[in-house]
């Protein structure tokens, strides 16, 4: 039997699953130092490297990518959220250190990173969203151009399966009688909420009923912490004097925080002097040059790894402790489940605007979904969690495979749509 794969290619993260003979489903892990990754890091890195005084143009994809970026962020280019321009007609290409690529060569150049142990005769259930990222998105554009990119890789027999199917589809089989879902995916960067009728009798098994989308998740309250505990010890709200009047330090400097590649982008010397100028007239001028200092050295993304695990430890327990130091910089603040909610609150307002948006598209009212099933990372947060059971109902609302359900739900549709002779040849 061919290997047949599930794979979920997000725009942050992306996950593999593997279907094996005996039915079930195996979730593909990467190697990373000590570590072995379910969770493979959507992004590409391009650098040049020189030899014999040749150049030579070098890539690298997922976790490797961060760690090729990291040593050398100036004279590398980081390619990220690829998925969300595959629907956009206005962007067909870039150069890249003299080379133009197509958008369908940079993802076939991930999907090789992330399948590069894959015989390219497997079969592949690739994931897509109800609707793709953009003002303007072309969804059949966008989903011709994932198929491209599949061919681009080397893989010839695909079949396409929408996310959100695939993220309820275990719990959807659990079904006895047909049923209208709520179905809210939280990725890295976007959280997406479908509303779907499952039957497990008929035919067409599925139907897509409404969706809204947003730009708010994970990475979203993580910087939340970063902008409330960790800028302010970095200088943000400090004054400087010039000229006898008092200005505030410019906010442009924490923005890098909102995601940990910015803070490397600082690192030019033409910014790091204009921080230095400002340091030198702030009233407390060791803050901002520890700023300089971790932008100099690179902590952006492992401030931020320790950021991500404290709002974990948060979706666990009442208090968790930020603990980072660096030199003589060092950050030890118990942070109370209560206060994350307070900086999270206008967020997760926004996300249930965006539920009531795609209740409307579905022309539906809350009352008329018999299930909601949330996936994802972020849906482990309680002031998440507690949004949908105030709306829908304790007993209404479940979860599971988190981080992987997508995935694994689109091997499941495969080994389906093999046994009834519907997979694509």
């Amino acid at each position: 039997m061919t290997r047949l794969l599930g794979i979920d290619f997000g725009t942050t993260n992306s996950v593999v699953a593997s279907l094996e003979p005996d039915g079930s489903v195996t979730t593909v892990s990467y190697p990373v130092g000590q570590a072995k990754l379910d969770v493979f890091r959507t992004v590409l890195c391009f650098w040049n490297e020189e030899k014999g005084g040749v150049s030579t143009r070098r890539h690298a994809a997922g976790p490797y990518a961060v760690d090729s970026y990291l040593e050398d962020p100036l004279d590398s280019r980081l390619i990220m959220s690829m998925k969300t321009y595959l629907a956009q007609r206005s962007f067909s290409r870039t150069n890249i250190f003299g080379k133009v690529f197509t958008l369908e060569q940079m993802v076939s150049l991930f999907l090789n990173g992330l399948l590069a142990e894959t015989d390219r005769n497997a079969h592949v259930v690739a994931g897509r969203p109800v609707r793709f990222a953009g003002d303007s998105a072309d969804d059949d554009f966008g989903e011709q151009r994932l198929r491209a990119s599949f061919a681009e890789a080397g893989f010839a027999a695909i079949d396409v399966a929408l996310e959100p199917e695939a993220a309820g589809y275990r719990f959807a089989r659990t079904l006895d009688r047909p049923a209208t879902v709520l179905v809210g995916d939280f990725g890295g960067g976007t959280s997406d909420f479908s509303l779907m009728r499952f039957d497990p009798r008929g035919a067409a098994r599925v139907v897509p009923l409404g969706y809204a989308g947003i730009g708010i998740a994970g990475d979203t309250f993580d910087y939340r912490i970063i902008d409330r505990v960790v800028s302010p010890l970095l200088g943000k709200g400090d004054t400087y004097r010039i000229m006898g009047k008092d200005l505030p330090v410019p906010p442009d400097y924490f923005t890098g925080f909102a995601r940990w590649h910015r803070l490397s982008l600082m690192r030019t010397p033409r910014t790091l002097r204009a921080i230095e100028e400002v340091a030198a007239a702030s009233a407390h001028p060791h803050r901002l040059r520890t700023l300089i200092r971790l932008i100099e050295e690179e902590l952006g993304y492992q401030l931020y790894q320790t950021v991500s695990a404290v709002k974990a430890e948060l979706s666990r327990h009442e208090t968790a402790t930020l603990r980072f130091a660096h030199g003589d910089f060092a950050i030890e603040r118990e942070i109370a489940r209560h206060e994350f909610d307070g900086w999270i609150a206008d967020d997760l307002r926004r996300m249930s605007a965006t539920v009531d948006q795609a209740l409307a598209n579905a022309g539906l009212r809350s009352d008329e979904v018999d299930r909601v099933f949330l996936t994802g990372g972020t849906s482990f947060v309680p002031a998440v969690r507690a949004l949908f059971e105030a709306r829908f109902g304790t007993e209404a609302v479940s979860g599971g495979g988190e981080f992987v359900s997508v995935a694994e739900g689109l091997a499941l549709i495969g080994r389906d749509r093999a046994e009834r002779g519907v997979l694509a040849a």
